[in-house]
């Protein structure tokens, strides 16, 4: 039976974080100035733990559940919030943290533990009645860490799942520890092995996919990651399963445990890890692709989840093609710029928007630049409070003062900004600082930051139109992450940035 329930009222940006309330008269602008977050009320008959969101061609959208339900939400693009709707879609389903529209068959696609299931409603009754069974060529051994994280459909109509390892440290089914693709004939294709424990899949402006892991064994944080395929993503517990997947190529050497290093000493004599792994594997293992970027533990967050992409135009604000990455335990959204250096994709991760009522998973923007997400705390716990939520992310039309990209150069950085600064403090070298420091790639859970330098920051070269800054530092470390503060420029009003520090992951330094 057909079940839509409509809900009264919406609450609007009532449970933010002291950090991120609305500024009083003559304070300091604050994020909610810029970005102003709708909590939609939710079904009352169902924990809405939402998964996975995607974007249908009337305005409505799709939410997937970790309870294996599908719901299709009415109302949510509308200024008035009363106006939102719920209708059950399917349900019975097992974690349901990937959900694709797919415009050709007019159909849904939902990535569950064990599978990629087609939903079609046959009489149009609003519910699903046809449930196909499009591709299950991986395993599941019942491991509570199994999870299938699922994309939308790319430029070539596959769909792409990420799976986690078995328990999170070793794979005991084929393909766990794996990116596949999905053709659209319903074929299977291995495509990258390495992956540890991802949170969410997405796509850049030019329909790059990447991927987040998450902290532990061979990841000392959360990481954003490119899947070229064909790579080697960094956690050999997958590899294991080549021999099923020719299409692959030859499997990678392992990365060599610490413990073994030879001449490099002892790990005892190394407190906090070797600091040049990475770096040193990437020469040795010639499929291994570093992180694009470092979402640094407990500072951007500690579980990164969903992947948006700004494809709006504008309407989301000045950061048009940049990526924003949901954290399910910090309860927010960071921003990140990529560029591509020698071939390598590596980026800067800024703070963005804090303030979400619980842990963010599903993530999707629309054509006009409205940002719905949504999750829940169940078994980790995350810094919103709340069990579950729904919400939605707007610009108010007022425009941040940010760093709006951070380009690295063969002798430090070029920034640019949302608006023009003052010449007398950004000019100052004074009004920067940095830290460089780096993860040890290695076999334990997790890890601290370690090898901590101090570059010299030389020269600050304001450009002549006020918009960029073009830092000269040394040493520049690759391999490393540069924590940049800009605590001391200020724009032409002499107001601070909003966000006074970005986190860069060097992989490669540019040529002369």
């Amino acid at each position: 039976m057909k079940r839509t329930f409509f809900l009264p009222l919406a609450l609007s940006t009532s449970l933010l974080l002291p950090s991120v309330a609305l500024a009083k008269d003559g304070a300091d602008p604050v994020e909610a100035d810029y970005y102003k977050i709708t909590t939609f009320q939710t079904p009352k008959e169902t924990a809405l733990e939402v998964g996975s969101i995607d974007l249908l061609p009337d305005g409505r959208l799709a939410l997937g559940t970790r309870r294996g339900e599908i719901w299709i939400v009415s109302g949510a693009s509308s200024n008035d919030p009363s106006q939102v709707s719920y209708q059950l879609f399917a349900s019975g389903l097992h974690e349901v943290l990937g959900i694709a529209y797919n415009p050709k068959d007019k159909n849904l696609y939902a990535t569950t533990r064990y599978e990629i299931t087609r939903l079609k409603d046959v009489d149009g009754d609003g519910r699903a009645d046809v449930f196909d069974n499009v591709n299950d060529s991986w395993g599941v051994s019942g491991d509570y860490h199994e999870y299938a994280i699922g994309s939308r459909f790319d430029k070539a109509g596959d769909l792409w799942v990420t799976l986690c390892l078995t328990g999170s440290f070793s794979s005991q089914v084929p393909f766990r520890g794996w990116a596949l693709r999905v053709k659209p004939d319903g074929t299977m294709v291995p495509t990258c092995s390495g992956i540890r424990s991802p949170g969410g899949v997405g796509f850049d402006a030019d329909g790059e996919v990447y991927y987040c892991d998450n902290q532990g064994p061979w990841h000392g944080s959360c990481t954003l990651q490119h899947l070229v395929p064909g790579s080697f993503q960094g956690h050999p517990g997958g590899n294991v399963w080549y021999d099923l997947a020719p299409n692959m190529g030859p499997r990678p050497v392992d990365p060599v445990p610490e413990a073994f290093q030879g001449d490099r000493g002892r790990k005892e004599d190394r407190p906090g890890g070797d600091p040049d792994r990475m770096v040193k594997e990437r020469e040795r293992i010639k499929q291994l692709l570093p992180p694009a970027v470092y979402l640094v533990h407990g500072k951007i967050g500690n579980s990164a989840s969903a992947i948006i992409c700004d494809t709006s135009g504008g309407k989301f604000g000045p950061f048009a093609k940049q990526l924003f990455v949901a954290d399910q335990s910090h309860s927010n959204l960071s921003r990140v710029f990529l560029e591509t250096i020698n071939g390598i994709k590596q980026g800067v991760v800024f703070p963005f928007r804090g303030g979400f009522n619980s842990g963010l998973i599903g993530g999707r923007m629309d054509e006009e630049g409205r940002v719905f997400v949504g999750g829940s705390d169940r078994g980790w716990g995350a810094r919103g409070g709340k069990p579950y939520c729904f919400e939605k992310c707007e610009w108010t039309g007022k425009t941040p003062f940010e760093v709006h990209e951070m380009r690295a150069k063969d002798d430090g950085f070029e920034l640019t900004f949302t608006q023009p600064v003052d010449p007398a403090t950004a000019g100052d070298v004074k009004s920067y600082s940095m830290r460089e420091f780096t993860y040890a790639y290695r076999e334990q859970y997790g890890g601290d930051e370690i090898d901590e330098i101090l570059p010299k920051i030389t020269a600050a070269q304001v450009a002549a139109d006020g918009k960029s800054v073009r830092l000269t530092l040394s040493p520049l470390t690759k391999g490393h992450i540069h924590e940049l503060h800009l605590d001391g420029v200020r724009n032409t009003e002499k107001q601070p940035l909003l966000h006074t520090v970005g986190y860069y992951t060097l992989n490669e330094i540019p040529a002369k």
